[in-house]
């Protein structure tokens, strides 16, 4: 991600999202639905929780049907990309929120 100009960190499960989300702020978070101990519908809700600037919330699921996206999205999720995950659709989905993001940022200064 580096190489088209952001910058990443991974978290090993839905907790460790949560806390990540808790110590530094985040714009855009890639979730995906299986993670261990804590799945990212989860993860989502105690994040949308938080007294926090809401970050993009993208999900990532294999499953693809329309009930999986549905689900995502009443979680509070704002968008949902299907696996495996094409390097133009991720290019794509960063260039539509990244405009949403450039307002938000120019609004707070």
């Amino acid at each position: 991600m580096d190489k088209i100009g952001y910058k990443i960190d991974f978290a090993g499960n839905g907790i460790e999202a949560v806390e990540a989300v808790k110590i530094k702020k985040y714009d855009l978070i890639f979730m995906d639905m299986q993670m261990p101990e804590m799945d990212g519908l989860e993860a989502t809700g105690e994040i949308r929780n938080l007294d926090i600037t809401q970050p993009i919330i993208i999900a990532l699921t294999a499953n693809a049907m329309l009930d999986d996206k549905n689900l995502c999205l009443e979680a509070g999720m704002n968008d949902f990309i299907a696996k495996p995950l094409r390097f133009e659709r991720l290019v794509e989905i960063l260039e539509k929120y990244s405009v949403q993001l450039n307002k938000v940022n120019a609004n707070r200064n």
